[in-house]
């Protein structure tokens, strides 16, 4: 046996304990740090900062709905009892202490810093004791006008027993004194605030005394008023409170006759999942809060008592409904690609495949590419795959256009994709509505892979043209997520997205293909082979380099290979936006791999993996993470980009700017935790995602590049 190979794993075994990988709950946690830590920038314009925290707030949500839920879960259906193993309960102990430590931030920076600041701009979110005679008046019409007619407090007893609570809801747990209207002492009663009210309400500007805007939230008018709603009886204290639940959608796929059918039915008990996440306000008295926790079952360590409005996420209605340029981002234009601007789209894609990458250049040119297929008579037809459309989408409604046509029309419509199950099971029924063929995936796997097909009637014979790529068709998203896809005709590509599809329609074993890599099947076997072919030349003495980006790294098979990597000489950068099982720098194990987080103005959502092979570059995009979810239970793509032209502009865009980025970075040090990337000395502050956007932005100046330092791919 190779030395070297000895020496690994007997540096592994130091780590039998499993320290060698990190805790994925929480390197999630470590994520939102990051995420919090631009709402604390004070380079961050106001609004933005707002809304990262109103999207830590969100995530933390989705943690609880689902990463603890699923622990949770797990636990319930290997074992039915009510004790939680050691390691289990240790570890959401764990992570509820950090999430609390997180919270406890998240709030203080919400009142002692951008409340304040907000006001200073003329954004006033106003308490109740903040409001003037004239506002209190508004508030109490408003609230007799639009709020105490959709209210319905439930006092407690044998025959009003306590209410179903919606997940994510807001309520209000009020505690009486006296007798009700029969003479009984029920002491407790319940409210649900109304779902169909805003949250935030915008108040007058006629009745401020202060220069701007003034917001309320629901919750402060409703607790304003909290007396009027117990005629007879004292309001000796009260609370708003919010439950998270799990939100796992759960069919028996084997069973059911009808996917979609049986999601319909089960998306409305989504709402009332076992519960697993308590807030409360932090006048909430001990005595109401563990009522609480006894009524939904939720264990102490999973009760949050916040300092403010049990969800922070709400606010984003401010930064949505509130247009003042100089307090966000400034607006950016995508560029276009100047090789289609052209009226024929795909005599364009006859002559060279076309790299689009998003959100720095538009995502029009992937929605003109089906809408003309669906306008063009020669197109015989369209295959797709949809897993996020959302629930308006100009690319859905070609696909409907061009079924109308006549045009034989597939999708693979992924039911299962979580949270929006509803948007893509309304989408289904009108795909077959208008004639097309929709087919949902596979069973037991989510049909994750992102692809368009086209096939048209050429005077050579049929032709095919295909669009791949790393993110969901979805043009909202596609502003705000960093993501590449190609525009292509090569032969090689679009007969391997024909037998993909092929595949998913008839659940028939896909053909071999010639250049896609494809999950459940070989996707994770040749990013193992890749990994190793970079390991053997090492070996031989050869420079092995390995970068990849993506959003998250988990799977243990592909973290042994890159640290058996590692310990022979191979140099490995990646790019990993989220949770990070790898350890990185550990003396003997993974001193040659360092990680980093962009965290900034996009969310990161490209993967890209890079592999020098002595010289050949290999260089795949994909939609799939390293994550087991990804590598097994998903169909998922990986597909080559073999121009070198388009490779060196993968490099340069998609992973070297990274590297180099000292203003958004973040570096995972071996202990768990990442420290921010600032310019040292001299050094002059480089953002990877504002010089994309200088150089590809409609205003950019023609032919501009980055200057990335040393290209790997540069001629020798």
């Amino acid at each position: 046996m190779d030395m070297k190979k000895k020496a690994t794993e007997a540096d592994l075994k130091q780590f039998s304990d499993g320290s060698a990988y990190l805790n994925r709950e929480l390197s999630l946690l470590e994520f939102n740090r990051r995420v919090l830590a631009q709402a604390e920038d004070p380079t961050v314009p106001l609004l933005e900062r707002l809304r990262f925290l109103c999207i830590v707030a969100s995530n933390l949500d989705e943690f609880f709905e689902v990463r603890v839920a699923s622990l949770l879960a797990t636990y319930q259906i290997d074992r039915n009892d009510s004790e939680l193993p050691e390691t289990l309960a240790a570890d959401l102990e764990r992570a509820s202490a950090e999430c609390r430590h997180l919270i406890a931030r998240q709030y203080a920076l919400f009142n002692q810093e951008i409340l304040p600041q907000l006001s200073e701009q003329g954004i006033h979110l106003l308490h109740r004791s903040e409001r003037n005679p004239a506002q209190r008046a508004w508030v109490k019409q408003y609230f007799d006008r639009e709020v105490r007619p959709l209210l319905t407090p439930i006092g407690l007893d044998p025959a009003h027993p306590f209410p179903r609570v919606i997940n994510k809801s807001l309520n209000f747990i009020v505690e009486l004194s006296g007798k009700d209207a029969f003479g009984r002492g029920s002491g407790i009663a319940i409210m649900k605030a109304p779902r169909v009210l805003p949250r935030v309400i915008r108040l007058p500007d006629d009745l401020s005394d202060k220069p701007g805007t003034s917001y309320c939230l629901l919750s402060s008018v409703i607790q304003s008023h909290m007396a009027d709603l117990f005629t007879g009886r004292e309001v000796v204290s009260y609370s708003q409170f919010r439950v998270t639940r799990n939100s796992d959608l759960w069919v028996d796929e084997e069973e059911v006759k009808n996917l979609r059918q049986a999601l319909q039915s089960e998306l409305h008990g989504r709402q009332y999942g076992f519960a697993v996440r308590l807030e409360v306000g932090r006048s909430c008295p001990a005595h109401l809060a563990d009522f609480l926790l006894n009524q939904f079952h939720i264990d102490r360590s999973r009760l949050f008592t916040v300092d403010g409005p049990v969800n922070l996420g709400r606010l984003l209605e401010i930064v949505n409904q509130h247009d003042q340029p100089d307090l966000k981002f400034p607006s950016y234009v995508s560029g276009y690609p100047g090789k289609l601007s052209g009226a024929d789209m795909f005599a364009a894609l006859r002559k060279q495949d076309v790299l689009l990458h998003h959100p720095f250049e538009s995502f029009q040119p992937v929605i003109n590419f089906i809408q003309c297929a669906a306008a063009d008579p020669n197109v015989v037809a369209i295959k797709q795959t949809i897993y996020r459309a959302g629930s308006n989408s100009e690319l859905v409604e070609a696909l409907i256009t061009a079924a109308e046509r006549g045009k034989e029309v597939t999708v693979i419509v992924e039911l299962m994709a979580r949270f929006d199950e509803e948007a893509n099971i309304n989408w289904a029924e009108k795909l077959e509505k208008a004639g097309a063929q929709v087919v949902y995936g596979v069973v037991g796997l989510k049909t994750h892979a992102k692809m368009a097909l086209v096939l048209r009637r050429e005077p050579s014979g049929l032709r095919r043209y295909a669009h791949l790529g790393t993110g969901n068709y979805n043009p909202t998203t596609a502003r705000f997520y960093t993501d590449f896809g190609i525009l292509t005709s090569d032969d090689d590509l679009t007969s391997d997205a024909n037998e993909v599809f092929i595949h998913l329609t008839s659940m028939t074993r896909p053909k071999q293909l010639a250049s896609i890599w494809l999950a459940p099947f070989s996707l994770h076997k040749e990013i193992v082979r890749a990994i190793r072919n970079e390991t053997e030349l090492a070996k031989q003495g050869k420079p092995g380099r390995i970068i990849a980006k993506m959003n998250s790294l988990t799977d243990e098979s592909v973290i042994k290979a890159l640290y058996d990597a590692s310990c022979v000489g191979v140099k490995i950068d990646l790019i990993i936006r989220g949770a990070c099982a790898l350890r990185p720098g550990v003396e003997g194990l993974s001193e040659n791999i360092k990680v980093r987080s962009i965290v900034g103005r996009f969310l990161e959502h490209t993967r890209i993996y890079y592999f020098r092979n002595d010289l050949k570059h290999d260089t795949y995009l994909s939609s799939a993470d390293w994550m087991n979810r990804n590598l097994f239970r998903r169909v998922e793509v990986a597909f080559p980009i073999r121009a070198p032209l388009l490779k060196r502009r993968i490099m340069r865009e998609g992973l070297l700017p990274y590297l180099k980025d000292n203003v958004n970075a973040w570096e995972l040090g071996s202990d768990g935790r990442y420290r921010r990337r600032r310019p040292r000395g001299k050094q002059v502050g480089f953002s990877a995602q504002q010089a994309l956007m200088d150089m590809l932005g409609a205003e950019s100046a023609p032919n501009k590049e980055i200057d990335n330092g040393t290209d790997p791919l540069a001629p020798r």
